[in-house]
């Protein structure tokens, strides 16, 4: 079996099981955010942590515990984001004072963030489901048109000192991927405002593909290939949901500037 054979089966594997926990939503869909902090939070740690160095000991994964276990139970974003705030700047302290490096703290906070937004996003209701199938829609169009286009078509890399593979025209064919099935999407849901979600989708699918590059610029910056070796063909759960996590921020932000913190769908996705 080729490897992109098993990228293919492999994503689809997740992606029927990321679509039926969304469409639950509730508690599972809690639970699988839950799980990409925490997976994101163990490859990150087991990337940056100086071989050889006492760190933090295990204060870090308890405050990633406490978070975790809040976002499970559904907390709303006025006891939420205050926490994540107190728990990366308990982190941060220790590491001043211990003399350890920040990147337990910057771990957190990406991990932390990274499950919330996708858990107020998704929300209780129709507005929420929408909003989490619109993400999933410009991010995943993003990634396979990125890929299709960047190998057919070549040219000038993107950023050829922190991800060699990346093209300047996989990365445009990717924002048109993006757009286009975001805009699909949102029309096959009766949602309205097109203009502007089509705007929201382009600049879902541009962050998506910083995302990318961050995490590749992580990985890099600590001489990793992968983030980990959890699914087959893509490395580890950071390495298949990098862009995802970086869009559902974005598109979090952009909701709670419309809507409420606790509501974020409701602004763009009206049902």
């Amino acid at each position: 079996m080729s490897n992109l054979q098993l990228r293919v089966i492999s994503a689809l594997v997740l992606a029927i099981v990321a679509l039926g926990l969304t469409w639950l939503g509730g508690l599972p869909f809690r639970l699988l955010s839950a799980a990409i902090s925490a997976m994101i939070f163990y490859e990150w740690t087991r990337m940056s942590r100086p071989a050889g160095m006492a760190g933090l000991g295990f204060l870090p994964e308890v405050l990633v515990l406490i978070f975790i276990g809040t976002l499970i139970a559904g907390l709303p974003a006025s006891a939420l984001l205050p926490l994540l705030a107190v728990l990366v700047a308990i982190t941060a302290v220790a590491a001043i004072l211990r003399k350890a490096t920040q990147w337990d703290a910057s771990g957190l906070a990406y991990a932390a963030v990274s499950g919330l937004s996708l858990a107020l996003l998704r929300d209780g209701d129709r507005s929420g489901l929408v909003a989490i199938l619109f993400l999933f829609a410009v991010v995943w169009a993003t990634d396979i048109f990125a890929y299709f286009v960047g190998r057919a078509v070549g040219g000038p890399k993107l950023a050829p000192s922190i991800s060699p593979g990346k093209t300047r025209s996989g990365a445009l064919g990717g924002a048109v991927g993006g757009v286009i099935a975001g805009l699909a999407l949102a029309a096959a849901a009766g949602i309205g405002n097109l203009g502007v979600l089509g705007l929201v989708a382009l600049l879902l699918s541009i962050v998506a593909q910083a995302g990318d590059l961050f995490e590749s610029w992580v990985k890099r910056r600590h001489g990793k290939k992968d983030s980990g070796t959890l699914i087959p063909g893509h490395g580890g759960v950071m390495d298949r949901v990098d862009g995802l996590v970086a869009a559902a921020f974005a598109l979090y932000v952009i909701g709670w500037i419309s809507a409420t913190a606790d509501h974020p769908a409701h602004g763009l996705f009206p049902i």
